[in-house]
């Protein structure tokens, strides 16, 4: 694995001819993606700047271009019409300036009377490696390009440490307000979010206090990506806790959770119904970016990063690394969310195919298990052995998902072996199948469980339990993938 310098890896890119062969090199892989955005060069990371305008959904991701390595971040921006045709369009935000010197960090966007506004974190870095994290805004453009406002909204508070990023933005229709919510760290390294609100969306911004969530002063030591929104008339706060382990993920220490419950603007308290739930099961599921201005008060959509913090996987010795989810829509059901892909996944299948135990690179699954016991064996060679096991323990109503048959094995430290438990018997399975990734949608969303997945040319192959039902499709591209820069 290339050992990268900080110079190398903080190098700015001026030309695209910097990267062109590159580029050209990694579309040579086997484990591009057909129908998830990828970058097109190097590492993508957290999903930024996501929102609905007049019509075409924005998206951004944390890009590095040199290589699957976290350097010096850039936005690269793509668009959509449907949430899953998505076309390149180039860098989004660039580190220019004195404020994000160091690169353009996680944010989200807002479209608001016909704009696009977009807020991010500028890391500064002095000449001694010192960060400063500050709070930045650009608009699109009539060109669809974002433009920069020439000086932050706002900087970090010296009471909290360095670790403060992440703003998302939201609007408060009871208080006639803006909010901006900061992923933060306290001084005695507990996790937390700063809240920030205004009247207008680039201006008077000022402090409003910390969030408070009772009975979770003392979880994880940073929150990353905070997301709030009400769903059906609840309030669904969504983040990522660092720098700890939890209950049931193995040896990680970054996770992605939430609470369901109601949020309050005056005491700045989010008050929980209950405990908090994982967002997803999976192995890599990090950084879930939730949409503004989806325009139904009973759903989100909502789209992660599949990969985590400090992970490494065997596309890097290709310098590339990283995808995001499929877009899903999040609804409430009995106290919980349930995930489903957004509708237009259905328009990419292709061919159904007749089950015979052979897998596809890029395909859906949908699987229906008889009572009892279940096994689902994924990518095992063709005399059934190996693969990524899928094992539903009925009484348990637990599903133990192992990727230690895989030939590709990767962050073996951090654990190969993950639960999925449910609340309801397995009725149903509904399985997205893309070159490195795989991403399971348990009984109509009640459960999801994400991961990648490198598979050698041996391993196309599948096993399941008798009695079980099989439906599988070939799915279509829907990435373009083309070189803008």
């Amino acid at each position: 694995m290339k050992e990268w310098t900080r110079e190398e890896r903080y190098r700015e890119l001026k030309s695209a001819d910097e990267i062109r062969d590159l580029y050209d090199r990694i579309q040579k892989s086997v484990y591009r993606q057909k129908y998830h955005v990828q970058p097109v060069t190097g590492l993508s990371s957290d999903p930024n700047g996501f929102a609905l305008h007049e019509g075409k959904w924005h998206l951004c991701y944390q890009w590095c271009p040199w290589g699957a390595v976290h350097g010096l971040k850039y936005w690269y921006h793509v668009t959509s019409p449907d949430l899953m045709h998505w076309q390149n369009e180039g860098i989004g935000l660039k580190p220019d300036c004195e404020y994000d010197n160091k690169g353009t960090h996680s944010g989200s966007a807002i479209s608001v009377d016909g704009k696009l506004y977009f807020y991010y974190t500028g890391n500064h870095r002095d000449e001694n490696w010192v960060r400063t994290p500050y709070t930045c805004a650009a608009v699109l453009d009539e060109n669809g390009k974002l433009q920069k406002l020439p000086k932050p909204l706002f900087g970090p508070r010296d009471d909290y440490e360095e670790h403060q990023r992440d703003p998302k933005i939201v609007w408060n229709p009871d208080k006639k307000k803006y909010y901006i919510f900061i992923g933060a760290q306290t001084m005695d390294k507990r996790g937390t979010v700063l809240i920030y609100q205004s009247e207008k969306l680039l201006e008077g911004w000022t402090f409003a206090g910390e969030l408070k969530v009772p009975g979770y002063e003392k979880f994880g030591g940073m929150w990353e990506c905070p997301y709030i929104v009400n769903i059906s008339g609840a309030d669904v706060l969504i983040f990522s806790p660092q720098y700890t382990k939890l209950p049931g993920r193995a040896e990680s220490t970054n996770h992605n959770v939430y609470f369901i419950g109601k949020m309050d603007y005056d005491s700045l308290t989010f008050t929980p119904d209950g405990g908090y739930h994982y967002l997803d099961y999976g192995f890599d599921f990090y950084a879930a970016q939730g949409a503004a201005n989806v325009g139904d008060p009973d759903k989100a959509i909502l789209i992660s990063w599949i990969g985590l913090p400090d992970n490494h996987y065997p596309t890097e010795e290709e310098d590339w690394e990283g995808s995001m989810t499929l877009p899903r829509e999040l609804r409430i059901n009995n106290g919980k969310l349930l995930q489903t892909p957004v509708p237009a996944v259905e328009e990419l299948r292709d061919k159904a195919i007749t089950p015979d135990g052979k897998l596809y690179p890029a395909c859906e699954m949908r699987v229906k298990p008889g009572a009892g016991d279940f096994d689902l064996n994924l990518f095992t060679k063709e005399n059934g052995s190996g693969g990524f096991r899928i094992h539903y323990n009925a009484a348990t109503k637990t599903a133990v998902i192992d990727r230690t048959g895989l030939d590709k094995r990767f962050n073996q430290s951090v654990g190969e072996v993950l639960d999925m438990p449910l609340e309801n018997d397995l009725k149903s399975l509904r399985i997205f199948i893309d070159h490195c990734s795989v991403e399971i949608f348990a009984n109509d969303g009640e459960a999801t469980f994400t991961s990648h997945v490198y598979p050698t040319e041996s391993e196309f192959y599948y096993t399941v339990s008798d009695g079980a039902d099989v439906k599988i499709w070939t799915l279509k591209a829907s990435v373009t993938d083309e070189f803008v820069v």
